[in-house]
């Protein structure tokens, strides 16, 4: 994957996409590693309950579950 492409993405984005971006980087062999739930710098429930309210889904829509 083009480094430029993958810094572009990690600027941008949000919760979502950050979270895929290092999923790539680390299959890739970058040698990080993703944070332990709970552990400082890692995203909080409240994290990912806020970014659920802006996410989208592939095809348009809300990516929001009718069961939140």
């Amino acid at each position: 994957m083009d480094k430029l492409f993958s810094e572009k993405k990690m600027k941008g984005g949000g919760l979502y996409e950050n979270i895929h971006a290092k999923r790539e980087r680390i299959s890739e062999g970058s040698g990080e590693k993703m944070r332990k739930a709970g552990s400082k710098g890692a995203p909080s429930k409240q994290d990912f309950v806020e970014s659920a309210k802006t996410a989208k889904k592939k095809n348009g829509g809300s990516a929001k579950k009718s069961c939140w």
